[in-house]
């Protein structure tokens, strides 16, 4: 490999820099909420799961051709075990400007301490309801208590950064939008609202009747609190907003009212190790199979990279008719 395929940035064929990566280190998790999974799943096997040595070597070889954000994702990514020695690995490469997790919160207040100890900096908490009631009916499986526990937590842990991700149904948590903002404003939080994306094919809801916009959840919010838009870039896909007597920020992700593909600088890489190049479409490359063809060569893994790229397509094509465009769930995609 030359020198300069080693160190070059990462440009798709559309003239996107790809500096973001989304890593998940588990399709296994300890919820079963409804938009993410069925309730009886099966989980792949050892055998088909990145190590964590291998997780430690994809990042390495990202941030060393310009990578500058990674996330940790699942599944629920605090399950996997040995997830803490990841994170000290990543939290030292350099280059590495913002290294965050998404977790459902419900094992923070064992984790939280040791997350940031190794270097990981900002924390994004899934919460869809404050009622516990409704909050077991989404989750399947998870307790409220345990959620708002984990988030007392990380803010003790002295996290820079907190966001709560909810993904709003119609007829099932949209009455709870002020609660949630009011929640975040008290908590000191920002909180982003996502629209449901359509994968996997779920049997608890009609994704059609269900779907609600980020416009509709904007103009609920601003009966209440006028929103000005921010001028902040930010290295995800959320659009900003701010409040003028508060300093949580409200944010919208909104795949399909909103397609955000023109600046789109994100790739996904699987448990499995499939290099995942844009979350509404199947085209990967297997990564897994390179790093076990040839173990601990860098410059072949970089090499697969590189070459993955022209893969990446210009944009996604979600519907919100129901229609499963995608038949993997969004716990095997990875967050």
């Amino acid at each position: 490999m030359t020198e300069q395929v080693k160190t070059q940035q990462l440009i798709d064929s559309f003239g996107r820099r790809v500096n973001y990566v989304r890593l998940s280190v588990t399709d296994r998790c300890d919820f079963r909420c409804v938009y993410c999974m069925s309730e009886e799943m099966t989980f792949l096997p050892r055998a088909q799961v990145l190590t964590l040595e291998e997780m430690g070597m994809v990042a390495r070889a990202f941030t060393e051709m310009g990578v500058e954000k990674i996330r940790l994702t699942g599944g629920e990514p605090l399950v996997r075990r040995g997830v803490e020695q990841l994170v000290d690995e990543i939290g030292t490469l350099p280059g590495l400007n913002d290294f965050t997790m998404t977790t459902n919160g419900a094992s923070l207040r064992k984790h939280a301490k040791r997350l940031r100890q190794g270097g990981l900096t900002r924390l994004n908490i899934s919460l869809d309801s404050l009622d516990p009631g409704r909050f077991k009916r989404l989750t399947r499986t998870g307790e409220l208590a345990k959620v708002i526990d984990g988030i007392q937590a990380a803010k003790e842990a002295g996290f820079e950064r907190i966001k709560l991700n909810a993904v709003i149904l119609k007829g099932r948590n949209d009455d709870e939008i002020l609660d949630l903002v009011d929640f975040s404003r008290d908590e000191g939080l920002d909180i982003s609202f996502i629209e449901e994306m359509p994968l996997g094919d779920v049997s608890d809801h009609n994704r059609d009747e269900t779907y609600c916009s980020s416009d509709e959840v904007q103009a609920h919010i601003e009966r209440r609190y006028p929103l000005m838009p921010t001028t902040e870039a930010t290295p995800g896909p959320s659009r900003y907003f701010k409040m003028a007597d508060s300093d949580s920020r409200i944010g919208f992700i909104s795949p399909h009212s909103h397609n955000f593909c023109s600046s789109c600088n994100r790739v996904r890489v699987t448990v499995e190790g499939r290099l995942l190049l844009c979350l509404g479409n199947e085209h990967s490359v297997d990564l897994r199979a390179v790093l076990r063809r040839h173990p601990g060569d860098m410059d072949a893994l970089k090499m697969a990279i590189v070459n993955a790229l022209p893969k990446k397509p210009e944009r996604h094509h979600f519907t919100t008719d129901g229609d499963v465009q995608v038949v993997r769930f969004m716990n095997m995609t990875g967050g």
